[in-house]
């Protein structure tokens, strides 16, 4: 029997910012794709978890600054291989590092990554991973033990074993991130990443030289002092997943926990800091 899911059709304006925006507060509920479209995006979500009231809560919709209307389609079942790979377009960040799909041709890229996202976060598009893709570029990870902390499609696990890091562990407590990693890191010939299902109670007794954690805020602070206790010294800590608002918040809890602050990126109001134990 084929899941029932219900297509909400966002139309944004302005599109970017807004999206980014709303597709972040609906990746709270129980959503579990989102597709591009040409005046937004469409949000997927199984019959079964959407209540009435699912939207009630959702800021952006109240607010002023942005215009947005959407339609409710139900559908029988989503091919959705079909459906990112009619709105999927490779990434390039600085250069240096291309993101694409199987079907995108090779580039001279430094950092040529191909993933088969899905279903699954972390793309390549979105604001952060950019961000964070941006800070592993600058920095010299050879050698280096390295966490990726929610790792959505593991693109951070696969440019960190890229860049000569190891051995690392991918994280992320969505199953059908956990396998999507899985299948993307042995697209990518990586040998070096072992995927794990869970949340940050997985660090228990480990240690790591590097660690990446593009999560959201809330839970950036409520595992901040695990990941910490997980650094090693002189280790280097990158965030990503909040807004420049949050960052006060985000820097005192590190702050109070002896990092010290390195560098901040920050891409349509998103950032993302780079720290140092």
């Amino acid at each position: 029997m084929s899941t029932i899911y219900l297509a909400y059709h966002f139309s944004v304006e302005p599109k970017e910012l807004g999206s980014e925006i709303l597709i972040a507060e609906l990746g709270e509920k129980p959503f579990e794709s989102f597709i591009e479209t040409d005046n937004g995006f469409s949000a997927y979500i199984q019959k079964e978890l959407w209540t009435e009231d699912i939207l009630n809560d959702i800021y952006l919709l109240s607010s002023t600054e942005f215009t947005i209307s959407f339609i409710v389609e139900q559908i029988e079942q989503v091919n959705w291989n079909e459906e990112w790979e009619k709105n999927f377009e490779p990434i390039d960040v600085d250069g240096k590092c291309h993101v694409r799909a199987p079907f995108h041709p090779k580039t001279n890229a430094e950092f040529d990554i191909v993933i088969e996202p899905k279903m699954s976060f972390g793309t390549g598009h979105h604001e952060t991973t950019h961000m964070m893709i941006q800070h592993l570029l600058e920095t010299d990870v050879t050698n280096l033990k390295t966490l990726d902390m929610g790792c959505g499609t593991a693109i951070l696990a696969i440019l960190a074993e890229m860049k000569g890091a190891k051995p690392i562990d991918a994280i992320d407590i969505d199953n059908w991130c956990y396998l999507n990693s899985i299948e993307n890191a042995q697209r990518n010939n990586c040998h070096e990443i072992t995927v794990y299902e869970g949340d940050a109670n997985l660090l228990k007794d480990k240690n790591y030289d590097v660690i990446i954690a593009n999560i959201n805020r809330n839970i950036l602070l409520n595992d901040m002092q695990q990941y910490v206790d997980s650094l090693k010294k002189d280790g280097i800590l990158l965030l990503s997943g909040f807004y420049n608002e949050d960052i006060p918040f985000i820097d005192a809890s590190c702050t109070e926990k002896g990092l010290t602050f390195v560098k901040k990126f920050e891409r349509n109001n998103w950032v993302s800091l780079k720290y140092v134990n």
